[in-house]
C-alpha cells in the first residue's frame, strides 16, 4: 500500500490524504478566513459530506446553484451571497464547475470591472485590484480538471457561447484539501470521463512544442498514474489508493498544462458551450482523431512515452492503438454521435476550436478547415478523414 498522506507545495499547498477534510477549519484560519462562503454545486449541495464540512465551519453559508459548464451568471449569484453575507473567503468545494464559479468568485469579491475584462488575454490581468481578490480553500470531489491548482477559471459567456479563460497569478488557491474518501461515491461513467480529463490535459501538455522539461517530467508521470489508477477506480469505486493517485494525477495535469494545450480542448471548449457537453467526456471521445491528425509532428516526441507506459511496438503509431483501447476499457463512446452531437454547427465549432487559446499549444500546425474537419470525423468514427 502507498503511504498516502502527505503536504507538498507543488504549486499551491496540498493537503493530501483520507480524512483530511476534518481540518478544514484549520484551513480557512491559515489561509486568513473568519467568515468562509462554501461554493459547491447543486448535485453535491444536499449530500452529506457538504453537510459536514458546514458543521466543521459552524455555519451554514452557502451557494449550492453551480452547473456544468458554469456561466457568469453562476458567479453573478454566487457574488450577491458572497458580499451580501460579509465574507472574506470561500472554500471552493466540488467537481472542475465549482471549482472555477469559487475561484472567480474570491477572484471578483473586490472588484468593480466586469468579469469579460479579465479574460486571459495579453496582460488583461494587470486591470485587477490584488488587494480585491479573497483567498481560497480548495476542496476537489472529482480527479480532472485539476483547477485546483490552477490560476483561471473557464467560464462560458451565454450571449457569445464561448468559453472564456479568467486569469489572474493570485486566484490559486491557497490551501488545497485532497481527500480520496470525497470522491468515494462518484459514479463510474463519471470517474471516467474526469479521469481521462486529467490524461489529456497531461498528454496535451507533453505533446506541446517548446521545451519544458519539468512539464513534460510532470505530464508524463501523470499519465502512468492514470494508466495504472483509473481503470481501478472505475472497477471498483471504493478503491482508496487509485482514487487518491487519480487526485494527485489531476492536479499534475493542471500543473503540466501550462507549457500549453491543443487542439482536443480547442474542439471540446465550443462543444460545451453550443451543447452543454460534459467537458472531460468531449476530450476522451476528441483524443484519438487529433492524434491521428498530429501523429507526423509526433513520430519522436511519442517514443519514450510509449517506453514509459510499456507499449508493443514502442512507437507514435502504438501510442494512438493503447488510447483506443483504454478507452475502450473505460466504456468511453466512440464517436461524438454516440453522446448526442448532431452535425448542424460543424462550421460553428470549426470557427471557434480556431479562436480558442488552447489551439496555440497545438503541436502540429493547424487551421480552421482542419478543426472543422477533424469534428466531423470525430462524429463519424473516420481516423482517415481526421488525419486529411
Amino acid at each position: 500500500m502507498i503511504a498516502l498522506k502527505g503536504n507538498w507545495n507543488y504549486p499551491t499547498k496540498v493537503w493530501s490524504g483520507p480524512g483530511r477534510i476534518a481540518e478544514l477549519p484549520a484551513a480557512c484560519e491559515a489561509a486568513g478566513m473568519k467568515r468562509p462562503l462554501i461554493v459547491t454545486d447543486a448535485g453535491l449541495a444536499g449530500l452529506p459530506m457538504i453537510a459536514n464540512a458546514l458543521q466543521l465551519l459552524k455555519s451554514n453559508a452557502i451557494y449550492g446553484g453551480v452547473q456544468g459548464n458554469p456561466t457568469a451568471k453562476h458567479v453573478e449569484d454566487g457574488l450577491k451571497i458572497y458580499r451580501e453575507g460579509g465574507h472574506d473567503g470561500v472554500v471552493a468545494f466540488g467537481g472542475g464547475s465549482a471549482l472555477d464559479v469559487g475561484k472567480a468568485i474570491a477572484f471578483m469579491a473586490g472588484q468593480t470591472r466586469p468579469l469579460w475584462d479579465f479574460e486571459d488575454i495579453g496582460d488583461w490581468w494587470t486591470r485587477a485590484d490584488p488587494k480585491g481578490i479573497a483567498p481560497v480553500v480548495a476542496v476537489p470531489t472529482t480527479s480532472g480538471t485539476g483547477s485546483e491548482v490552477g490560476r483561471a477559471s473557464v467560464i462560458t459567456n451565454e450571449e457569445t457561447h464561448e468559453k472564456k479563460i479568467i486569469f489572474h497569478p493570485k486566484m490559486m488557491p491557497e490551501i488545497v484539501i485532497a481527500d480520496a474518501e470525497l470522491s468515494v461515491g462518484l459514479p463510474a461513467h463519471i470517474t471516467a470521463a474526469t479521469g481521462m480529463d486529467a490524461f489529456v490535459h497531461c498528454f496535451e501538455a507533453f505533446c506541446a512544442p517548446g521545451f519544458h522539461p519539468l512539464a513534460d517530467g510532470v505530464a508524463m508521470n501523470g499519465m502512468l498514474l492514470i494508466k495504472e489508477a483509473l481503470p481501478r477506480a472505475v472497477a471498483d469505486g471504493k478503491d482508496i489508493e487509485a482514487r487518491a493517485l487519480m487526485l494527485a494525477a489531476a492536479s499534475m495535469g493542471a500543473t503540466a498544462f501550462q507549457k500549453g494545450l491543443g487542439a482536443v480542448h480547442s474542439i471540446a471548449h465550443p462543444l460545451s458551450a453550443h451543447y452543454d457537453t460534459h467537458h472531460g467526456l468531449a476530450n476522451a471521445v476528441l483524443l484519438p482523431y487529433v492524434l491521428a491528425f498530429n501523429l507526423p509532428a509526433l513520430e519522436d516526441k511519442l517514443k519514450p512515452l510509449a517506453r514509459l507506459l510499456d507499449l508493443p511496438g514502442g512507437d507514435a503509431k502504438a501510442v494512438l492503438d493503447w488510447v483506443l483501447t483504454f478507452r475502450q476499457t473505460l466504456k468511453i463512446p466512440h464517436t461524438l454521435s454516440d453522446i448526442g452531437i448532431p452535425e448542424d454547427k460543424a462550421e460553428i465549432v470549426g470557427r471557434d476550436a480556431f479562436r480558442d487559446p488552447s489551439t496555440g499549444g497545438n503541436s502540429r500546425a493547424i487551421t480552421e478547415a482542419d478543426m472543422t474537419r477533424i469534428f466531423r470525423a470525430a462524429r463519424i468514427g473516420d481516423f482517415a478523414l481526421a488525419a486529411g
